[in-house]
């Protein structure tokens, strides 16, 4: 016997519902009567042979079902919105990019990144979404965005259809504003001991790499302040109050817009950029053509 196909009003009311965690907020939200959108509830429920919702105080919370079907909701009106972006864009003469840019990458590299999509024939308009690597990497299986930019693979094991196509990597250098370059310029990396220094936090996947390099050397750096936000690390470091680590393919944008020189390579510790794509294959004409740059050399160390 078949099923009565979904109503994706019902669906509408329901997936607003769970946003908003109250009949009475989804009403005034959509405009309609509380018992409207109760009843379409009801009908939904009904159609579905199972309870979406239990309540919890005064706030309705997702049952199981409720979890399961409110996944799939997420995608069918998430892909409705973008739909109706890509028909207001078919009007335009840009493609539309949008782009995750995790936390944790230098914005140095992701704007040498992202600066290529400026020189297409085609004109792109760029909506970059700054955040932690995880939430981007949900938005991405969400087809909230088109890639993420950052500086870890996926984990394997995950159950995100999501995946990562290596972008480049970048030796490490050691920077600080002059008066702290100069100061610790020679006999690097011995002269690093008790200096001041501005890390990523040890969530952030160079910081391992930057403590076994301390350890193998014998540093026991001054910790001044710890950083997941890396613009902010380099804001910090712009005021002279610690040195910092760099990709070598960033170090001259460090130069001119922060004003550090470098202090020393740091040849063993190497950072890596990723593109994150929901295709096995990347199809966005922008992003092929950042895939194309970085080959041909983009992001090469200066």
């Amino acid at each position: 016997m078949s099923k009565t196909p979904t109503n994706f009003r019902h669906l509408y009311y329901f997936w607003v519902v769970a946003k908003e965690g109250s009949i009475t907020r989804a009403a005034e939200r959509l405009g309609l009567a509380i018992q409207t959108v109760s009843t379409q509830l009801t009908l939904l429920e009904q159609a579905f042979g199972k309870a979406l919702f239990t309540q919890q105080g005064r706030r309705l919370t997702l049952t199981e079902a409720g979890r399961l079907a409110m996944s799939y909701a997420d995608q069918i009106f998430l892909l409705g919105e973008q739909m109706q972006e890509a028909l207001d864009a078919s009007d335009s003469s840009r493609i539309r990019l949008a782009v995750g840019i995790s936390d944790s990458l230098p914005k140095f590299i992701a704007y040498r990144l992202l600066e290529v999509t400026t020189q297409l024939d085609m004109p792109v308009r760029l909506v970059c979404h700054e955040d932690e690597y995880e939430s981007l990497l949900g938005d991405l299986a969400l087809h909230k965005l088109d890639v993420v930019l950052t500086d870890r693979a996926v984990p394997t094991g995950t159950t995100l259809r999501v995946f990562s196509h290596l972008l480049s990597e970048s030796e490490m250098v050691v920077v600080g504003a002059p008066n702290l370059s100069k100061t610790y310029r020679k006999d690097f990396p011995a002269s690093l001991k008790n200096a001041p220094f501005l890390l990523p936090t040890r969530n952030n996947a160079l910081r391992p790499k930057i403590d076994d390099w301390f350890e193998r050397h014998g540093i026991r750096p001054d910790v001044v302040g710890e950083f997941e936000d890396n613009a902010l690390l380099n804001t910090f470091g712009r005021r002279g109050l610690g040195l910092f680590f760099t990709p070598a393919a960033a170090a001259a944008d460090i130069k001119v817009q922060l004003g550090a020189d470098v202090v020393g390579r740091v040849p063993e510790v190497h950072e890596h950029f990723y593109a994150i794509s929901n295709e096995r294959k990347i199809k966005h004409p922008a992003v092929e053509a950042i895939l194309s740059a970085v080959h041909s050399g983009v992001l090469a160390d200066g």
